[in-house]
């Protein structure tokens, strides 16, 4: 695997201060009726900040990122591979780089997926969230995020067990804001109004959303607006399919894709990207940054979480807030070449349950 050049050591291991203009480029959006405001694009830290990655890519990535104003790194304890090397590496970067701006950063962490052996290594019970809470805290050298979220309901704990849990974290100065993901438009209300009822500020929750899999738009951010709720998208570009890497036939069988995405490089779904990029063209955007603009239009996402394998890479991105108004006559041709079922959102079922 070829990487950008990383620059030379004496750059990334001089002292860093972030540049001056770092808030000039983009507004904040407000998440809900809360004080917490999130930049348009977030980076996520999903699969480029673990131990596959040279640490010194990493770290030029995120020193760019806030350079550009984005503030939100995104983490959870799984995150890697192996699972819990991101936030591991990410608390290296803290002690380099960041620790000076810990006050203009926003930090958060999740909990809800297979961590360690046993009942209490996964899903959504009190023991298992404040556990995993403290132990990324540790990793990460923090002494709170500023968001913590149950990152998949637990069919088999009491909601208000798992919102409870949230709330002890709050209470104990260990989370500022908390949040949920991949619950389903009724789970989130149940959520908020127990929430609510502890006085805690559950205030956003991360969904699976692209133009592929629109799903949230058929009740869950009818739910969120009612609520006073923020979105943070996550799988914005359907782990790669909504960008260059498959226009062509030639692209799918050089470059293949990601074995969670292989069974989706249908020629179905291949000639909705198509038709997806002829609109994207005529907008001088690439197919990436149109997807990633359609997620930020009005009554859509407060917040896009992006990853970046390199400065490049997170430049193009950030290319789309270039242009994030959309005309009626393109927003009805994405949504008839997005119709139906691309068969891409793998965590459909804990969003039902």
């Amino acid at each position: 695997m070829e990487y950008e050049r990383i620059p030379a050591v004496n750059e990334l291991h001089r002292p860093y201060t972030a540049a001056a203009d770092r808030y000039e480029h983009f507004g904040y959006r407000r998440v809900g009726e809360s004080g917490l405001r999130l930049p348009p694009l977030s980076l996520g830290l999903w699969w480029n900040f673990g131990d596959n990655r040279p640490f010194d890519s990493q770290r030029e990535i995120l020193r760019h990122a806030f350079d550009h104003g984005i503030n939100h790194f995104d983490l959870a304890n799984n995150y890697g591979p192996p699972a819990g090397s991101a936030e591991e590496n990410f608390g290296r970067m803290m002690r380099k780089d960041f620790k000076a701006y810990r006050n203009e950063l926003l930090i958060s962490s999740k909990a809800g997926y297979n961590m360690w052996p046993g009942p209490y290594g996964t899903f959504g019970s009190r023991k298992y969230l404040l556990a995993s809470c403290e132990a990324s805290l540790e990793k990460m050298g923090l002494d709170y995020v500023d968001i913590f979220y149950s990152h998949r309901f637990d069919p088999d704990t009491p909601i208000e067990e798992t919102i409870g849990a949230l709330d002890t974290l709050v209470r104990q100065g260990k989370a500022t804001y908390v949040g949920i993901s991949s619950y389903s438009a009724e789970r989130t209300a149940e959520a908020k109004a127990i929430a609510d009822d502890l006085g805690t500020p559950l205030v956003i929750h991360q969904p699976s959303y692209n133009i592929l899999n629109p799903w949230v738009e058929h009740g869950l951010l009818q739910t969120l607006q009612k609520e006073n709720m923020g979105a943070i998208a996550f799988t914005p570009l359907a782990q790669g399919l909504l960008t260059d890497k498959y226009l062509s036939t030639t692209d799918v069988e050089r470059q293949g894709g990601r074995r969670s995405l292989e069974s989706q490089l249908t020629e179905e779904n291949l000639t909705k990207v198509r038709r997806l990029n002829e609109i994207a063209q005529q907008r001088e955007q690439s197919l990436a940054q149109m997807s990633l603009a359609w997620l930020l239009r009005d009554g859509a996402a407060t917040s896009v979480l992006i990853g970046a394998s390199s400065t490049k890479q997170l430049d193009e991105n950030l290319g789309a807030l270039k242009n994030l108004e959309f005309t009626q006559a393109e927003l009805s041709s994405i949504a008839e070449i997005a119709q139906g079922d691309a068969g891409i959102d793998w965590w459909r079922a804990s969003a039902i349950s």
